[in-house]
């Protein structure tokens, strides 16, 4: 018996409910997603295998060429989550906008009423060209401004600078990446798919 596309066709796509999707968008079908209306793709997304996007009231936002890779999990139940163009996260990377206390005299897990939890919520945002490695996990409230980059199964528990490079647990800063290369790239890969005029034109 033939199996279906891995793909998602365009109008599987559309019927999945997304508050708003682009053009060029490549999802695969064993991704889930929760609360799609609240779920805003841009153009040029890939979304992998066994991704998990479950989106709060305030919403997942995806910008432009972002890649969301294999078994990845975006949790904006708690807070918004932005992923802007050209970020993209590894495989089994975890955005979490809620993240429990398990120091304290209170209850845990999601089968429990949330007074008798004890929960640091916030929103996560990741600036153009953030990069998240393999396994890594963003405790709610972090901003990635633009170019930060994250190692392999590091634990980001802070804001992290433009630009700056970090990894371990928690995370510490390696090096800095060349931002305005990486926005030099994007111009140039940009003005190729017509998408903004070349350089110098009037």
């Amino acid at each position: 018996m033939a199996q279906p596309p891995v793909l998602l066709s365009e109008e599987e796509i559309a019927q999945i409910g997304f508050g708003s999707v682009g053009k060029e968008v490549r999802i695969t079908r064993y991704a889930l997603f929760f609360n799609p209306s609240k779920i805003y793709i841009g153009n040029r997304v890939r979304i992998d295998a066994f991704a998990i996007i479950s989106a709060g009231e305030e919403g997942i936002y995806i910008g432009n060429n972002v890649h969301i890779a294999a078994g990845a999990i975006l949790n904006g139940t708690a807070g918004k989550i932005t992923m802007s163009d050209f970020s993209g996260v590894a495989p089994y990377v975890c955005l979490w906008t809620a993240s429990e206390d398990y120091t304290g005299g209170t209850l845990t897990n999601p089968t429990v009423p949330a007074q008798f939890r004890n929960q640091d919520k916030g929103p996560i945002f990741l600036g153009r060209h953030v990069i998240i490695g393999t396994a890594s996990v963003i405790l709610p409230g972090v901003h990635l401004a633009d170019g930060a980059a994250v190692g392999a199964l590091t634990l980001v528990n802070r804001n992290v600078d433009p630009g700056t490079v970090v990894s371990g647990v928690p995370a510490r800063r390696v090096t800095v990446r060349p931002l305005d290369r990486l926005e030099e790239l994007a111009r140039q890969y940009l003005e190729s798919i017509g998408e903004l005029p070349p350089s110098g034109s009037s």
